[in-house]
């Protein structure tokens, strides 16, 4: 069956992150611009960029970390998305009143905010890992983000383990899932638990594709981070799960890759998963 092809083009930017937020950010400029060249539309960084992934530890100093969506990073890539006419996911330690989020700001072609989702669910464990539930509130709601080249769900990272989230998104309209992330194997894992992992994390999310008929975009950072080594690895799979684009496990790069929407629309008319679901069942409580 043939269909009308739609296609985006999507940067995705796996990078090493420093202490200073400020060089993040620069690096992060220049990536974009990069990517711009080629052809991108829709920009996706990493989770939480413009830091080192400072939640392997619970020290209070790194609440100074938190900016305002809008705030001076939006307010900057605002300007880089207006000239480019990009859509721009990014990651922020967000403070919101006397609350903080791990938060992606969607910046749209005007330059402004279209939208935040607050990450939804937050890890614990290990707490030399992943002790982010020490500095953030759990978000309330899943959001797509209807914008110039295309529906966007976003979710964050710890995400990626849970199947409703990307239905959920899905079920709102969503034609691609993007996962800034930030994960990596700690030093003294063995390899084949570190090979498991990274097999198991690349094959959930290329499922949610398949039963959700969207494609996926997953963006990590690189880099030796206290306890953890960052396994990069950052893709892009499509509605049939397959793997569209891969960077490396071990270097900073930019992927271009184009996205046929159009596919989207022929599997769900020969796969309808979406609209033959059983969301109601009589006398059975789904826990």
């Amino acid at each position: 069956m043939s269909h009308i092809k739609k296609i985006v083009t999507l940067g995705l930017i796996q990078m090493q992150c420093d202490d200073d937020p400020k060089k993040n950010l620069a690096t992060a400029i220049k990536k974009i611009q990069a990517c711009a060249k080629k052809g991108a539309q829709i920009i996706v960084l990493p989770e939480l960029f413009l830091s080192k992934y400072f939640c392997q530890e619970k020290n209070e100093k790194n609440f100074a970390l938190a900016e305002t969506i809008p705030g001076a990073a939006t307010e900057i890539l605002g300007q880089l998305a207006k000239e480019n006419r990009l859509v721009i996911i990014c990651s922020l330690f967000e403070k919101k009143a006397n609350k903080y989020f791990n938060t992606i700001a969607v910046i749209g072609t005007d330059g402004r905010v279209l939208g935040a989702y607050r990450k939804m669910h937050i890890p614990s464990l290990p707490p030399d890992l992943y002790a982010e539930d020490y500095y953030f509130e759990k978000g309330d709601k899943f959001k797509v983000f209807d914008t110039a080249y295309g529906k966007i769900g976003t979710l964050i990272c710890y995400d990626q383990w849970f199947p409703e989230a990307a239905r959920y998104c899905a079920a709102l309209g969503a034609q691609i899932l993007v996962y800034p992330t930030a994960i990596g194997w700690p030093l003294h894992d063995p390899q084949w638990k570190k090979n498991a992992e990274h097999e198991a994390w690349q094959i959930t999310q290329r499922s949610h594709g398949i039963d959700s008929n969207v494609f996926v975009a997953a963006v990590n950072r690189v880099g030796l981070e206290k306890n953890m080594k960052f396994w990069g690895a950052s893709f892009a799979s499509d509605c049939y799960g397959r793997v569209i684009a891969k960077a490396s496990s071990n270097k900073e790069e930019n992927i271009i890759v184009k996205c046929d929407l159009g596919l989207i629309e022929l599997m769900r008319e020969e796969w309808p998963m979406l609209s033959e679901r059983r969301i109601k069942v009589e006398n059975q409580k789904i826990l």
